[in-house]
């Protein structure tokens, strides 16, 4: 299906943004928000065959969109990702994301007129959820798929500012969760794998080749595991939805309750978790009930 583009300009420090959307024009708008790693075209925008995520929007009657955080994809970089990564702090922390998410929200409502539904993805969850509350008139639900919750934990958490991460550790982390004796579930791998390293436009002059990413997501994360959550769900007052695989290690059963129980406000709160899948499970062959899942969620049904 035809995708238009946008780029939103550069503000401060914080690089341009890449914005795409596959229109339904007149018909509910929905923001994908992707997590620490890989960027919107290898997530919600890659076909693992039958169509792509946004794809399913659009055949469901959404209005589709998706974007790039800095640092990622096709969004620009930030400056202190060329320059030695002990430099400087772990860069796009999740209330800079969250400017960025609301920027994309008000673009959108700009273009559309309508409140956005958000499709949020692990980190993603965290800047998501702060624009939510942060603009709750631009929001009409939240729907957080295996999203990254309050544990308590010792965890380290000096990170540098930027990481560079090889095809074989994102391979090591996709399958991670898979129980000993099961078959594969990860798809595409070969197709995507160099899809991945294609995103950053300098990854093979790196020995390995490797994407250069932004650390704030993965600190953000090992503070959410040290108790401290960039987001309070006390403050949320859009309906939230929980979609999880039943694999999936970020998100297990405390997780999805702690958040649903804090979120005390939202006018609706649901949990949902599919059989056999991970963290990843939109990589994956379960990623048709994926779809279902998170399109009955956006349509307000509830398990």
């Amino acid at each position: 299906m035809t995708q238009q583009t946008f780029h939103i300009a550069a503000s401060g420090e914080r690089p341009f943004l890449f914005v795409r959307r596959q229109p339904r024009n007149g018909n509910p708008p929905v923001l994908y928000v992707h997590g620490a790693t890989f960027p919107s075209a290898l997530s919600v925008g890659f076909d693992f065959g039958g169509g792509s995520w946004l794809d399913d929007w659009n055949a469901r009657g959404f209005d589709a969109w998706a974007f790039d955080f800095a640092g990622f994809g096709e969004s620009g970089r930030w400056a202190a990702m060329r320059e030695p990564a002990d430099r400087h702090a772990p860069l796009g922390r999740a209330p800079d994301a969250a400017e960025q998410v609301a920027a994309v929200l008000a673009r959108i409502h700009e273009r559309t007129g309508q409140p956005v539904s958000l499709v949020a993805h692990s980190w993603g969850s965290m800047p998501a959820s702060l624009a939510a509350i942060g603009a709750p008139q631009l929001v009409d639900r939240l729907v957080l798929f295996g999203p990254i919750a309050r544990r308590i934990a010792a965890v380290p958490l000096a990170l540098p500012a930027w990481s560079d991460v090889t095809v074989e550790a994102q391979h090591a982390r996709f399958i991670e969760d898979v129980p000993a004796g099961h078959p594969p579930v990860l798809v595409g791998f070969d197709r995507w794998a160099p899809a991945y390293l294609a995103s950053d436009p300098e990854a093979s002059t790196r020995n390995p080749p490797a994407v250069r990413i932004p650390n704030g997501p993965r600190a953000d994360n090992l503070d959410a595991l040290s108790g401290r959550l960039a987001w309070d769900p006390a403050k949320l007052t859009r309906p939230l939805h929980i979609v999880r695989g039943a694999w999936d290690s970020l998100c297990r059963d405390p997780d999805a309750a702690m958040l649903l129980k804090a979120a005390a406000s939202a006018p609706e709160r649901s949990d949902r978790k599919l059989d056999a899948g991970t963290h990843l499970m939109h990589l994956e062959n379960g990623r048709r009930m994926l779809y279902e899942a998170v399109g009955q969620a956006l349509k307000g049904a509830m398990p």
